[in-house]
């Protein structure tokens, strides 16, 4: 092999694509035509100052504790811990014919971190020779099969003490070729690395091979997935389909379960898009993955998409997880579509599935979702009769309920009862009766519930807190919302992103953008990562400030940081860029979005064509409507207003009629804006006469007029009687001689009655005042 290796350098064949996941800084000149032996050291990719990734250390440095590198030495102190830690994964082994410790003292050993590729003195060249106290103890090892030394490499995996000598011991089998393949020596390493949420390693691991291979490539999606980091796995699993080979059924898995645990629910364009991915293949999805599917396009509130997911679970005799079932249930629910949620219930209740509490719990959202409080407590009786025990959020549910019906002596018998049922009322109950209060706008009870809350003996958590910074952000009370949380550090509760975004967005919306940029950077100082809401609220600041140049830098920051744009951020983009009268970048971001595999959504379309409107670009907002029906997007009553607006400002009342007729056609309701829109484009033409019927056709349509359609329907009224009064005026004066005559005398006797009475001091008036 070593002859092969050689002669591919010597007639100079170009370098197989290496896989560079990290911005790093070029490799030296001909350090792919000589590639270093190990994957393990490789300083040209390390930023200076940075320790050494995983550099092997003597064994009573071994003990490296969370979140100090991997490379770093820990205490002394550790010693003694680390090296019992070694001597059990010695004795886990199933192979006893073999003695692994002097290989674990020599690995570990600063000598051995010498003379390993990459060491001190040396950049990325291969060794030139070693010491013969190494060669005979390879000799030594050289009968060992390859299935002990993976064995060996996963027990040392395993832990965090040892973490660093499975480390070494990577290049060491490759240096004496006593194991293959390497690669999977390395995915084994890799998978460990991703365990022990120390990406950063994996990647620059990864970044010093030559080649990617599946195994490789295929480890390093597993790590980015358990580690957060969905966009960077979906950027692998595309370059492992460019390379043509194919991932598997726990990537996929791991994948999706990444999306559904992150702050953002998860993109259903996104999701489509790696469905069409594992059907375009040859794997066969199972049961478990189609779960996941479903409960991921629920996570991402595309019930629809779910539901035929189950469905053809279901043709092929799958059964679906519970999980999966319970998520569908509640995003049914949260869509108020309550009589499907109710099938999809006793459909598994009757295939023998029993449900549990979060089903039952799921179901009762939707009851409360559309204020059936008849059917919520039904429900709850139901769960008694069938012995499922109700937790706390059915408690709180039940509460939410009697809140919105106004019955807060009910809620208070419920909480009573919860501690008679021994289910101690917890945080989440009273964060849901805060919730109700704000949505009902009673946010000055707030400081009551809080009270009640104490004097109940339950502190408040994280949940609780970031509700009531955002009742207290909705109402613009800013200062209440600033001493919730300096409050909720000074209980040792940690801000999380919801609690920054809800401070950073309701500063926002307050139009104090300056401080909001000093809690988002107050926010990365503290630890907590910016996510993609996060982002897209500093976006829209920027945008609404006109501030493009540090609009571009966010948006590339949150690239860089791994982030994948949703259709929010585009759609933010497009709206900002387009208010502006900036619609060249607005469609560049359009493309962008399509070029991605996302589809526009009728709320980007509705943000272009109003920018189009606002500006009276009349034509320019058809052309977006076409391009949105191209894109088989039916528009929507919000689109279609939109384009009201833009024939109105551009005084072309006939084609704005047209639209109404088109709504019509096509079984969309016109609602008040829509006539509001028509009443304000006839004004704008002076058809003041033609404004009561359209009014009155609103009333007939059931639409109940607002304040600004009866304003302007005033306004129509207004100009009519003006119109009116001087048009009698101007007939009486012009085609009546004698009137003319008498309106001239009086105007000029009262003209010269004035003079007069300033003359004689005012004593006279005149008789015609």
């Amino acid at each position: 092999m070593r002859q092969n290796r050689q002669t591919r350098s010597d007639t100079h064949t170009p370098p197989p694509e290496p896989l560079t996941i990290l911005s790093s800084p070029s490799p030296p000149d001909g350090a792919h035509k000589n590639p270093p032996t190990s994957m393990l050291l490789v300083p040209h990719l390390l930023p200076p100052g940075a320790p050494r990734l995983l550099s092997p250390r003597p064994r009573h440095y071994l003990h490296l504790p969370d979140p100090v590198p991997v490379a770093a030495s820990a205490a002394p102190s550790t010693s003694s811990a680390a090296a019992g830690t070694c001597d059990s994964v010695l004795a886990s082994l199933n192979s006893r014919r073999y003695d692994f410790s002097p290989l674990l003292d020599f690995i570990s050993s600063p000598s051995a971190s010498a003379q390993a590729p990459g060491g001190a003195g040396k950049e990325s060249a291969p060794p030139t020779s070693l010491d013969p106290e190494e060669l005979r103890l390879a000799e030594t090892y050289r009968a060992v099969p390859a299935h002990v030394w993976h064995t060996l490499l996963k027990n040392l995996a395993a832990s965090p003490e040892t973490l660093p000598s499975a480390a070494a011991l990577v290049p060491w089998l490759e240096r004496h070729r006593l194991c293959f393949s390497s690669d999977l020596l390395y995915s084994i390493l890799i998978h460990a690395l991703g365990r022990h949420r120390r990406l950063h390693h994996a990647l620059l691991l990864s970044s010093s091979s030559p080649a990617p291979s599946p195994l490789t490539l295929n480890a390093l999606i597993s790590a980015s997935a358990l580690n957060g980091r969905p966009g960077l796995a979906l950027q692998l699993l595309t370059l492992l389909r460019r390379h043509g080979f194919l991932s598997d059924h726990p990537n996929y898995t791991l994948i999706l379960q990444s999306l559904v645990r992150s702050p953002d629910p998860p993109d259903p364009n996104l999701l489509e898009t790696l469905l069409f991915d594992l059907l375009s293949t040859s794997l066969e999805p199972d049961a478990r993955l189609l779960s996941d599917f479903v409960a991921a396009f629920a996570h991402a509130g595309d019930p629809d998409r779910a539901l035929s997911l189950l469905a053809a679970a279901q043709a092929q005799g799958l059964t679906p997880k519970s999980s999966a079932v319970v998520a569908l249930l509640s995003a049914l629910g949260a869509a108020g579509r309550v009589p499907e949620a109710e099938a999809v219930f006793l459909e598994f209740h009757s295939s023998g599935l029993r449900p549990r509490t979060r089903a039952y719990n799921a179901l009762l959202k939707g009851y409360v979702k559309i204020g059936a409080l008849k059917d919520a407590e039904l429900i709850f009786e139901d769960m008694e009769r069938c012995g499922v025990s109700p937790d706390e959020g059915t408690y709180s549910l039940l509460i939410d309920a009697y809140t919105n019906a106004g019955r807060w002596e009910s809620a208070r018998i419920l909480i009573k009862e919860m501690e008679a049922n021994e289910v101690q009322p917890n945080s989440y109950v009273f964060s849901r009766i805060l919730a109700s209060l704000r949505d009902k706008g009673d946010w000055q009870k707030s400081f009551a519930i809080l009270r009640e809350m104490r004097s109940n003996g339950v502190r408040p958590d994280r949940h609780f807190y970031n509700v009531m910074i955002d009742t207290f952000g909705k109402y613009n009370c800013l200062h209440h919302a600033m001493d919730v949380f300096d409050r909720m550090r000074l209980d040792g509760i940690t801000p999380d992103e919801i609690t920054w975004n809800t401070l950073i967005d309701a500063h926002c919306k307050a139009g104090r953008h300056d401080r909001a940029m000093e809690l988002f950077k107050e926010m990365q100082q503290s630890g907590c990562i910016p996510c993609t809401t996060t982002y897209n609220i500093m976006i829209n600041s920027l945008g609404e400030q006109e501030k493009w140049e540090e609009l571009k830098e966010m948006f590339e920051k949150m690239k860089g940081q791994g982030l994948l744009p949703n259709v929010v951020t585009y759609t933010t983009l497009v709206d900002v860029y387009g208010k502006s009268g900036r619609f060249n970048e607005a469609i560049e971001f359009l493309e962008e979005m399509k070029a991605s595999g996302m589809k526009p959504s009728p709320t980007m379309y509705h943000a272009l064509v109003n920018a189009y409107a606002q500006r009276g670009l009349s034509e320019q907002a058809i052309n977006a409507f076409r391009v949105m029906r191209a894109d088989g997007i039916k528009p929507s009553v919000l689109v279609l207003n939109s384009l009201i607006n833009a024939f109105g400002e551009d005084r072309r009342d006939n084609e704005a009629f047209s639209v109404l007729q088109f709504m019509k056609e096509n079984d969309l309701k016109p609602d008040v804006v829509t006539y509001t829109t028509l009443m304000k484009a006839l004004v704008r033409v002076e058809k003041f006469e033609k404004v009561p019927a359209v009014y009155e056709e609103m009333i007939s349509s059931g639409c109940t007029p607002d304040k600004k359609a009866r304003a302007m329907l005033r306004s129509a009224l207004r100009y009519m009687k003006q119109a009116h009064t001087w048009l009698f005026l101007e007939e009486l004066t012009v085609n009546i001689a004698p009137f003319k005559k008498l309106w001239k005398d009086v105007f000029q006797y009262d003209r010269d009655a004035c003079f007069k009475r300033k003359a004689d001091g005012g004593t006279e008036r005149s008789k015609f005042v």
